[in-house]
């Protein structure tokens, strides 16, 4: 093969192995486990979303492939233990997106009868998304509508999937003005736990205001994670204004009062209107 010629899965699949081989592999990759790699993995993740939030889509393949090279890394340690391979990693996958879009693939099967094209209504698919999903978990003897949110998520992906699962049992408020008054009952005992000096109280209402933040984001349509990240993005951009405006007055950031730094971040968030 020439360095012209596009490489394909297969020869992914032959680079893992080579990587892993006892005799000739890399030791890094060789004393990796499922364990290990998870860490890299999440990182990945957030590098495709971080690559698509800046539009910086030149990068998108490579932050995508190092994604997919963790799912081949699982891959080979699995059919190292001959527990899996990527053929079952891929199959699992094709059977269940199959089964869950009964309103495209008509008979369940992939390449059998397929939708005449007649648009249907998101809310009904949705609908029968959940049904389906709610359905696979019962066949996995779940006891609890939670039993599956996975523990490793971050807080706040957690936080709305918790509630989310809550809701579906009828857990939950008629609209966002109840989640949104909700917000304001949790800060104010933040606020009582902050005047009586309690910090192990003060941190627990604090996850109170949050939780209950991600439960408002929920009922507006909201995804708080996106949200917060666009905040992120947000705050460094003005930040920025207020350190080249200080610093093109001939000051420094950290001699400056708080009322120069007010007054360019009120300038930099005019800008942005």
């Amino acid at each position: 093969m020439t360095e012209a010629t596009p490489y394909t899965l297969s020869d992914l699949r032959y680079l893992m192995a080579t990587l892993r081989d006892p005799e000739q592999g890399c030791p890094w990759d060789l004393k990796q486990r499922f364990e290990t790699i998870v860490p890299h993995t999440i990182e990945e993740a957030y590098e495709v979303a971080d690559a698509i939030e800046r539009k910086a889509f030149d990068e998108l393949p490579g932050e995508l492939g190092d994604v997919l090279f963790q799912v081949v890394f699982y891959a080979q340690i699995a059919d190292e233990d001959a527990r899996f391979d990527l053929d079952d990693v891929i199959d699992t996958l094709v059977r269940k997106m199959v089964r869950r879009h009964p309103h495209v693939f008509l008979d369940g099967t992939l390449y059998g009868e397929k939708n005449d094209g007649n648009a249907q209504h998101e809310a009904s698919i949705n609908a029968r998304w959940e049904a389906i999903k709610a359905y696979e978990r019962e066949t996995r003897d779940a006891s609890s509508l939670l039993d599956d949110v996975p523990v490793g998520l971050p807080a706040l992906t957690r936080a709305g999937k918790l509630s989310k699962r809550a809701a579906r049992g009828g857990f939950d408020w008629p609209d966002a003005r109840g989640a949104l008054a909700k917000v304001h009952e949790e800060l104010a005992e933040l606020e009582q736990a902050m005047a009586e000096g309690q910090a192990d109280a003060c941190e627990d209402e604090l996850g109170d205001v949050l939780f209950s933040v991600v439960n408002l984001a929920r009922k507006q349509g909201i995804d708080p994670e996106q949200a917060l990240r666009r905040t992120n993005v947000k705050f460094e951009r003005r930040f920025r204004h207020v350190e080249r405006a200080i610093g093109d007055e001939g000051g420094a950031l950290e001699s400056a009062s708080l009322d120069t730094m007010e007054a360019h971040w009120q300038a930099a968030k005019r800008q942005e209107r």
